[in-house]
């Protein structure tokens, strides 16, 4: 157990810094596009490239992470994320759109890097509840950014607020050297990147009987995830009339029930609950979520927001844990990471194609809830898909 302790910790700050840095995109925005005099469904666009940037680096990220190890690919990445954000703080489109594409290549292969390190400390009686622990650096960073990130704003603007988000990610980079001769100790200098092995890092993950139903679940519960993290902020202060530091409170309270979320549904996995069987009833859910979220309206109380955003995170941004797990444990040791990557290309590709997809939904024709409910009904049949090709494990 002592030896999980420490990967367990050293992966979950990083995985919390690298979303900290991009679930600050969505809370700087509204500031941003009224300096930029651009409509604030922008971010939809702007989060869309992150994931392209990480959609691409994904599938080979596995040849990386065995090149030079788990932490140095993970320092690498925080840095990208810093340089991102502080490109994006230059307020020229052109600019933001390099920032936020860098940031997505420093994004991509923080998972696969933390499988491959997780995978080789965890024994297969804890995998679930382990990598749901790490996952909860995902709703800890973005609870972080919808916390800390507005106050940030309002004291230093918001150019200067992704600055100071970078430089957080950059103090990270440095500290994680004194542990890399400890956990990268597999590195193959006779590794080689081609496109084979990344052709078949992403067919590993569809061509598998015990992967290809939740690889494809994926990509419509990573669009619910991300459109809930990237649209409930702006949704709340254009439509229900919250302020910006209310609207934080609630990402904040939505990303504290991933928090739990994430260790709760990996913990009844560990305890013999199907992976998939649990990712189903998630996927429904989500959907319950989404439409109950589309209801909202100036009049709804503000603790009752509050408690439906809570619910909302524990579904939609809880289930990654689950599903990284499986796909780790489904694969070899030593093909974790390349499965991972593989995978992690449908997951990224559903928040490419599907935040577009929500912020011209809502662009068109001027209703946030349309959009929740669109998504809502995909992630219902996913849900259910799921339930319907139960297998015992």
């Amino acid at each position: 157990m002592s030896g999980v302790i420490l990967p367990v910790v050293l992966t979950l700050l990083i995985q919390a810094m690298v979303t900290m840095s991009t679930v600050a995109i969505p809370v700087l925005m509204p500031a941003a596009a009224g300096e930029l005099k651009v409509p604030s469904t922008y971010v939809g666009i702007f989060m869309s490239l992150i994931y392209l940037g990480a959609t691409v680096i994904a599938p080979v990220s596995g040849y990386f992470i065995n090149r030079f190890g788990a932490i140095r690919v993970s320092q690498v990445c925080l840095v990208l994320c810093a340089l991102g954000l502080g490109t994006f703080s230059i307020p020229v489109l052109p600019m933001m759109i390099i920032g936020a594409l860098v940031m997505g290549i420093g994004y991509g292969p923080v998972t696969p890097a933390s499988s491959h390190l997780l995978v080789r400390t965890t024994p297969v009686s804890m995998m679930s509840v382990v990598f749901s622990i790490k996952q909860t650096g995902v709703p800890v960073g973005g609870a972080m950014a919808g916390a800390v990130v507005p106050h940030l704003v309002i004291l230093f603007g918001w150019k200067i607020s992704a600055i100071l988000v970078g430089a957080l990610c950059l103090i990270l980079g440095i500290f994680l050297h004194r542990y890399r001769k400890r956990f990268d100790t597999e590195r193959s200098a006779l590794t080689r990147l081609s496109w084979k092995n990344v052709v078949e890092s992403v067919k590993m993950a569809v061509s598998h009987p015990q992967l290809r139903y939740i690889v494809i679940a994926s990509f419509f519960f990573s669009t619910m995830q991300l459109s809930l993290i990237s649209f409930i902020v702006i949704y709340l202060i254009e439509d229900v009339k919250m302020t910006l530091v209310r609207a934080g409170i609630i990402l904040a309270t939505a990303q504290t029930g991933g928090i739990i979320g994430r260790i709760v549904w990996g913990a009844l996995v560990d305890r013999g609950i199907n992976p998939r069987l649990m990712l189903g009833i998630l996927g429904i859910a989500m959907t319950a979520c989404g439409l109950i979220s589309a209801a909202f309206s100036p009049e709804w109380p503000f603790f009752a927001v509050l408690i439906v955003c809570a619910l909302f995170g524990a579904a939609a941004i809880g289930w990654n844990g689950v599903y990284l797990a499986e796909v780790a444990r489904v694969a070899k040791p030593e093909l974790a990471g390349m499965a991972t990557g593989g995978s992690l290309f449908f997951t990224f590709a559903g928040i490419l194609i599907g935040l577009p997809a929500f912020s011209l939904l809502v662009e068109k024709s001027g209703s946030y809830p349309l959009g929740f409910v669109t998504v809502a009904a995909a992630t219902f049949v996913c849900g259910i898909v799921l339930l319907l090709s139960l297998k015992p494990r």
